[in-house]
């Protein structure tokens, strides 16, 4: 939430500036702004809106000379997104500039002691009464003046901090928001992200909460906050620019659902053991008895993952018979969770850096659970601070609105739901035929994307609806949620996922004959129940869009549309069910005109509370 760049070095940083924003656009893009030291002093530019209106804000000066700048794009949480309001922020003496990540608690507490010390704040943000608390702070150097200005605050952070009377220097501090310092050969960036800095360097050295770095072009130094020096080793990212370019798709979103084939093979690759049944996942760090023993797991995540978590506990219960409750982040902590050592906590999140998750994930520790993490960013936060777990490798996901980082959760629960299985009563022989339908997933996919035209041609009939109701039972009821999570998040259209029996229980008072309504009706324990659900929606003259499986031609003569997916292992379905609904929420936010990869009010990697 919210993308920091920034650039030590000596070549022109404006360039590199502004194409490190782009790249991070899709973490926030209400405002925008840079600030580069040239020989006259710090040169400030911002502006609301895109990227695009900053770079018409700069204008001639894109190629002034300043081998040394920050930037930012924000995702506004203190005031709104205006010009004003726009990161960097600046001292009153123009000398000191700040982008900053995340959310100053005692904000108005700060700033009521600045006024009274002669400091006026001229923004609506928190940021600026940090800049400003610098500046108060300041006794000729700027390290010791961030660090004695992050002592007296309370909240979370990503900053980075360029001055006018430190040519060459950039200095940089995280608590509880990701940032990441690019060594380079007689250059150096830092930036929220590694996908801003790749077209430069691959070496990277990830920050800790409670560090702060002095970055110059040749070196950097990470001291704590209580100024103990830290030795960092520097890590190689494995992603390529490829991979976080478009490749010939008109969005990122619709390129990113045509990669979950590979991603899903990347998912499972070297982590199948057919010969046992059995999965692969030493990255748990858990010694087969230690699985044994587990007696409660719980799954903590929020939105899209939240829903991967629902689809884990229906098959770890049904398969390795263990209770699992699934929790929203933001609440469990708030609501004294019930914690032993013989519970084990699965944190998801595709970022690693959720910030309600990162929390949840502490409280657990905390209590003496054993924390687990499925995540995609390799180095991320909560990668490096829980006891084990599952990398996705689904690459960067770059569009707001998750598709490959959902199905490669799913498939990571998956592989965990049969090894746990496996621990306890299930056969060889039942193991190796999930193994089996595990690994024909992927071309089940590709076969699905195939689909695309007829879904294209069914969200033509429907894009004007203002209201959609999605349906599913049992393990397709999260499959349903996350359906109209995606319709939502892109489109603007109000959707609601249900149980498909709990319809009648409120939701049928909306249907009519301007009501589409998708329905998950596969052929399993529930499909005469799914039937009569769809009777009811019918008798009430609203459309139906199903999602069925090969085969089933009785569907076909009572619904209005029909999408068939093929034949898999039951607890496996959603892995497909989701994919016609993820291009049909594609396709109608495309025909409505909306901004598919950056939804308004949203942005990637949460990492405020």
């Amino acid at each position: 939430m919210c993308g920091i760049i920034g650039y030590v070095g000596q070549k022109k940083s404006l360039p590199i500036l502004l194409t490190g924003l782009k790249r991070l656009e899709y973490r926030g893009y209400d405002s925008a702004g840079i600030a580069v030291l040239t020989e006259g002093g710090l040169m400030v530019a911002k502006s609301s809106g895109k990227i695009d209106r900053l770079i018409q804000e700069i204008g001639d000066n894109q190629d002034i000379d300043s081998t040394q700048g920050i930037a930012h794009t924000r995702w506004a949480t203190h005031g709104e997104p205006t010009q004003l309001n726009a990161h960097p922020h600046t001292d009153a003496q123009g000398e000191i500039a700040l982008v900053h990540n995340g959310i100053i608690e005692n904000y108005r507490t700060l700033r009521e002691f600045l006024r009274r010390n002669g400091y006026d704040t001229r923004t609506d943000t928190d940021t600026e009464t940090l800049v400003q608390l610098i500046r108060y702070n300041y006794d000729g150097c700027l390290t010791e003046a961030v660090r004695n200005a992050l002592n007296q605050v309370d909240g979370t952070y990503g900053i980075a901090v360029i001055s006018s009377l430190h040519p060459g220097q950039i200095v940089v501090a995280r608590m509880g928001s990701p940032l990441v310092i690019g060594h380079g050969e007689g250059e150096n960036l830092v930036a929220s992200d590694v996908s801003a800095m790749l077209d430069h360097t691959n070496r990277v050295v990830y920050l800790e909460d409670g560090e702060i770095a002095t970055v110059t072009a040749d070196s950097y130094e990470v001291t704590t906050i209580q100024n103990v020096k830290i030795n960092h080793k520097v890590e190689e990212v494995t992603w390529t620019l490829d991979e976080i370019e478009k490749g010939g798709y008109d969005h990122f979103m619709l390129k990113e659902i045509h990669e979950q084939p590979t991603t899903l093979r990347n998912a499972i690759r070297g982590r199948l053991n057919h010969e046992e049944g059995i999965p692969r996942l030493n990255g748990l760090n858990l010694q087969y008895d230690e699985l044994r023993n587990i007696k409660r797991i719980l799954i903590t995540a929020c939105g899209t993952s939240f829903h991967a978590g629902l689809i884990g506990r229906y098959m770890i219960e049904e398969l390795a018979r263990l209770p699992v409750e699934v929790e929203y982040a933001s609440e469990f902590r708030y609501r004294s969770p019930i914690i032993d050592e013989n519970t084990i906590m699965l944190a998801i999140s595709q970022s690693g850096e959720t910030a309600d998750t990162r929390a949840a994930m502490c409280e657990a520790k905390h209590r003496g659970a054993t924390v687990l993490g499925l995540v995609n960013v390799v180095g991320s936060t909560i990668a490096r601070e829980t006891d084990g777990g599952v990398y996705l490798h689904a690459g960067p996901e770059i569009g707001v609105a998750s598709t490959k980082a959902f199905t490669s959760q799913v498939m990571a629960l998956s592989l965990v739901t049969c090894l746990l299985a496996r621990m306890r009563h299930l056969s060889v022989q039942a193991g190796q035929e999930i193994i089996q339908a595990i690994e024909n997933i992927p071309d089940q996919v590709e076969q699905l994307l195939q689909a695309g035209d007829q879904i294209k041609e069914i969200a033509a009939q429907y894009y004007r609806s203002n209201n959609c109701l999605y349906l599913g039972r049992g393990i397709n009821y999260p499959a349903a949620l996350e359906g109209a999570l995606k319709l939502k998040e892109i489109s603007y259209i109000h959707a609601e996922g249900y149980p498909a029996a709990e319809m009648k229980h409120g939701p049928i008072a909306l249907i009519d004959e301007n009501m589409p309504v998708v329905v998950i009706a596969l052929k399993d324990a529930v499909y005469n129940k799914v039937m009569s659900n769809i009777s009811e929606v019918q008798t009430r003259r609203g459309k139906v869009i199903a999602i069925a499986t090969e085969g089933d031609t009785e569907i076909a003569e009572r619904v209005n549309h029909v999408i068939y997916i093929p034949q898999t292992y039951r607890l496996l379905t959603p892995l497909l069910s989701i994919i016609p609904l993820q291009l049909l929420a594609y396709h109608i936010a495309v025909m409505r005109g909306c901004n598919v990869d950056q939804p308004r009010n949203l942005a990637k990697s949460v990492t405020v509370e």
